[in-house]
């Protein structure tokens, strides 16, 4: 079965081509996050606005996400993978230039859920295609990986966006943004269809959205997703408030901040190439769980006791790390269970963990910043290791 995977991968796309394109477009949606963080603050003055309504448009481009993934997959398990694809980038150049054209926050938070939607396109379809092509060790690798080039998005996205910051102000940033998805736009032109006519679901559309019942039956799937959600939630939490944290209580500038965070994120970079070297896929899931939440518990502690900020840098270093080898052996155990319903599959991976970081994000504005950010750290990190030792107790699929 692998080998006529590979044979079908090669005279379709090639390895490299599928890596940089897929990896581009999975790290699309967090990018539009990531590149406007250093401008949050500017934003809210911009808009003579609060914290809370600025972080609620991290919020709707979360749900967007979260929703655009819930649509998008079904129908790519019916139609394709390249069709939705091409309409996901479209959308994206259509409300960003909407953004653009915002009158208040209202309308910007508002315009940031089809941003989200868009951007979900990039998110679901590329896992859907490595679960098309790939199985087993081969799939975790291709996600690992993957993972690399996903990773330079946050990287380079707060580190250009600060930069910009220097010379102009969040309008810049979106101007950026929309030249990416008309250069992405492009590029989606070239991918060739990963899901043959004869796989695809037959019948109607609503035959794709049926599957979602059974696989939200799957307990051994819904572990996995849990699992990744309750970590990620950690990231969502750090994600809303480094900006604020690191600006406003710390006093850095923008661009100092950008690096901070181009530095935290080359973390997942090395957890997602350290996860290879491990016997089997659910140890080094394992190994990244209990490593967030030590590093986790350590973090808080330092940050309750204004421990310094160079101390707090390097725990994060380590918490990021810890979840670039989450992110990739979570994914692949999950839809090893679910690859028949690829699309479906990674709709609903990206559904839980997306949905997941709208209810974070405004939340560390609430109240006491310091207070918030180790409750809710501390919180996900206790769930992350609750599911996987119930995960632990099941027979796993092969990896």
């Amino acid at each position: 079965m692998a080998s006529e995977r590979n044979t079908t991968a090669a005279k379709m796309n090639s390895r490299l081509f599928l890596l940089i394109t897929m990896g581009m477009m999975s790290a699309f949606g967090p990018f539009v996050t990531d590149f406007y963080l250093p401008g949050l603050p500017a934003l809210a003055s911009y808009f003579g606005t609060t914290t809370s309504w600025v972080q609620l448009s991290l919020t709707s481009s979360m749900l967007g996400l979260a929703g655009g993934q819930l649509l998008i997959g079904p129908a790519s398990d019916k139609y394709g993978r390249k069709g939705p694809l091409l309409l996901s980038m479209a959308l994206f150049i259509v409300s960003t230039v909407a953004c653009l054209f915002s009158w208040n926050i209202e309308s910007f938070v508002f315009f940031r859920v089809f941003q989200g939607i868009a951007g979900a396109g990039g998110v679901v379809i590329s896992k859907s295609v490595a679960a098309d092509l790939y199985q087993g060790k081969e799939l975790n690798d291709f996600f690992s990986l993957l993972m690399v080039i996903n990773g330079l998005a946050p990287i380079i996205a707060p580190i250009v966006g600060g930069f910009v910051m220097k010379y102009t102000d969040w309008e810049g940033i979106f101007l950026i943004l929309l030249l990416v998805g008309i250069v992405l736009f492009a590029v989606s032109f070239r991918f060739r269809e990963s899901l043959p006519a004869e796989r695809r679901i037959p019948g109607s559309v609503f035959n794709s959205f049926g599957k979602f019942v059974p696989i939200l039956g799957n307990g051994r799937f819904m572990h996995y997703v849990f699992i990744q959600t309750f970590s990620m939630g950690v990231f969502f939490t750090y994600i809303a408030s480094s900006p604020f944290l690191i600006q406003d209580h710390f006093h850095l500038d923008a661009f100092a901040y950008s690096l901070c965070f181009a530095v935290n994120a080359s973390g997942m970079i090395v957890g997602s190439r350290i996860t290879p070297g491990f016997s089997s896929v659910f140890s080094a899931l394992k190994t990244g769980v209990f490593g967030l939440g030590l590093s986790s518990l350590a973090f808080v502690s330092v940050l309750v006791t204004d421990g310094g900020f160079y101390l707090l840098e390097a725990l994060l270093f380590a918490m990021m790390t810890f979840l670039g080898m989450i992110l990739p052996t979570s994914t692949s155990l999950a839809l090893t269970l679910e690859r028949k319903n690829a699309g479906g599959a990674s709709a609903i991976i990206g559904f839980f963990l997306f949905i997941f970081g709208a209810i974070v994000s405004p939340m560390t504005g609430f109240g006491s910043m310091i207070f918030s950010i180790s409750v809710m750290t501390l919180a996900c990190c206790l769930l992350a290791l609750l599911f996987l030792f119930i995960a632990g107790k099941n027979p796993r699929p092969p990896a």
